[in-house]
């Protein structure tokens, strides 16, 4: 029988960037191969070489980059190609699911015109075609109503819906094959099991071979057929996905899966307010409303929500994007408008607020926020950016005057302090929001938002973080409302748990309750939909949340 040929052939690759600092190998003689109609996940911590290999597949590595070896896509090596060759090839041969999506999209032209314009680019469509092309792409990766969405610009999506558009642009051109680059990463887990099937659907129906880049062992075990581990830029296994999770060669694959967070629904120490204490959170019928523009009615984004944090409680709040979760936080952050209902924060009323009322207030609150790509001025240092709240608080007048502070906290999240002197460019999206935690922690603050603030990290840089958290929450003894889509992360971190849906509580409690006997449906939903770290175990789940999805249908 004739082997078939793949879709995508790497062969000694090796990368290699020109830095201030001197050369610094990336990728070191990386060999991969995805068949059609294959999966290949490719894991490891931020930095291993996983991006910068997945890039290399359609040319998308900056001039300061020495490319060796053969990259070879639908029998053509990348590496020998010209610009011209090249853009022909992107959305047509491969195309690639950004990793972060704010910054994949143009905030000046809606998610309609952008999805036209690759289809217009290849001289396909019309732009009736394209439009129309467009509204059915939004359709197919669950953007709901999607003939009015069309006309929405990026800001109007929330995190995984952005996500969900990146996606519907690499697809439609139905390249043959798709680099996903950490899909799932700001997606809830009802939406990321969806992600998932439509990714899985795209292998099974079209043939489609897809590089799958991901922290996610979750997400890997769902998915994936093969698995190719890297560390320090080189691939240091590759099995089948059964083999590799049931028993893993390499010492660092054992320490990877080791590290993998699980619902273990074990009971936290009650967290015993002192009722002498005020709530340093206290909403009441929280009401958030968005004004409509050009004629449109107002959009309540959270209604009649009740949610009270105590001092050194961390409460988790988890729902699907567009549930209102981040809202929320923005609205306790004082970076959102009340506008229905009273939500006391710090012992002030935030629904009328004036800046100037709540600007003393915020020396004592920290927030992490959920894409750190965005968050930071990218003409600053890191060491800049994790200064700023000291200096405007004047703890310190000058990024000079803070360095020793900024490298004890660039430590303590697990980066050297010569990060310090590096652009948020230069630093991975896992990096990048452990800077943003060392940020948010700056003025030791009595309340921490934290939005997401795992979701970019490799697991086992996760679990060190989660540690950290723990650790500096027991020490300082911070409340903390921890936003997040992982249930696995709620359950390590929280003592309660509120659920929302649409804007409203189906549910709260203490955490080992909510996620041990969920009582509403939504909650099972969200429990069903979470993928576990092995693969036998996942294709069983996936069939339990199937006949759930039809019983709720």
């Amino acid at each position: 029988m004739a082997s078939i040929d793949p879709a995508v052939d790497i062969r000694g690759l090796k990368v290699t960037f020109d830095t201030d600092g001197g050369r610094v190998e990336a990728v070191r003689e990386a060999d991969l191969r995805v068949a059609p109609g294959e999966v290949l996940a490719v894991v490891g911590e931020s930095g291993s070489g996983k991006t910068v290999t997945a890039r290399s597949i359609l040319g998308l590595l900056p001039e300061t980059a020495l490319v060796e070896g053969a990259v070879v896509l639908n029998g053509e090596d990348v590496v020998q190609l010209d610009r011209r060759r090249l853009r022909e090839l992107r959305g047509t041969a491969a195309a690639m699911i950004f990793q972060e999506p704010s910054t994949a999209l143009n905030p000046v032209y809606t998610v309609g015109w952008q999805l036209a314009e690759g289809l217009r680019a290849h001289g396909k469509y019309t732009k009736r075609q394209a439009r129309a092309h467009a509204v059915e792409m939004l359709r197919r990766v669950g953007i709901p109503d999607p003939e009015r969405r069309v006309d929405d610009y990026p800001h109007q999506f929330s995190g995984g819906q952005k996500q969900r558009v990146v996606i519907a642009m690499a697809l439609a051109l139905d390249a043959s094959v798709l680099i996903a680059d950490e899909p799932t990463t700001a997606l809830d887990v009802t939406v990321q099991a969806e992600i998932l099937d439509l990714l899985r659907r795209c292998r099974d129906e079209f043939g489609t071979a897809v590089v799958l880049i991901t922290h996610n062992m979750g997400v890997v075990a769902d998915l994936a057929d093969r698995v190719a581990v890297m560390f320090n830029g080189e691939v240091v296994e590759t099995a089948p996905v059964i083999d590799l999770f049931r028993a893993p060669q390499h010492d660092y694959t054992r320490r990877l899966l080791a590290a993998v967070p699980r619902v273990e629904l074990a009971e936290r120490a009650p967290h015993a307010p002192d009722e002498s204490v005020g709530a340093v959170v206290e909403a009441r019928g929280l009401e958030i409303e968005y004004p409509g523009r050009l004629g449109r009615k107002a959009f309540r984004a959270v209604s009649g929500v009740d949610l009270r944090i105590a001092p050194g409680e961390v409460v988790g709040l988890v729902g699907e994007s567009g549930s209102g979760k981040t809202t929320i936080g923005r609205a306790i952050a004082g970076l959102t408008a009340v506008t229905g209902g009273s939500l006391r924060v710090l012992d002030t009323e935030m629904r009328g607020v004036r800046e100037r009322e709540f600007r003393p207030q915020r020396r004592r609150l920290g927030f992490v926020f959920q894409d750190p790509a965005t968050s930071f001025n990218p003409l600053l240092t890191i060491a800049e950016c994790v200064a700023e709240p000291l200096i405007v608080h004047g703890v310190a007048d000058s990024g000079s005057d803070a360095r020793d502070r900024v490298d004890e906290l660039l430590e303590a999240v697990q980066l050297p302090g010569a990060f310090g002197d590096r652009y948020p460019h230069e630093l991975s999206g896992g990096q990048r929001q452990r800077a943003s935690l060392a940020r948010a922690l700056a003025l030791d603050p009595e309340l921490l938002i934290a939005d997401e603030p795992t979701s970019a990290l490799d697991v086992s840089v996760q679990a060190r973080v989660l540690d950290l958290f723990d650790e500096l929450q027991e020490r300082f003894g911070f409340a903390s409302l921890f936003i997040t889509h992982d249930l696995a992360v709620v359950d390590r971190v929280a003592h309660r748990v509120v659920v929302l849906h649409h804007g409203e509580v189906v549910e709260s409690g203490p955490t080992h309750q909510v996620l041990g006997a969920p009582s509403d449906p939504y909650t099972q939903r969200l429990l069903a939909s979470l993928p576990v770290p092995d693969p036998v175990e996942q294709a069983s789940r996936r069939a339990e949340l199937a006949a759930l999805r039809e019983s709720t249908a």
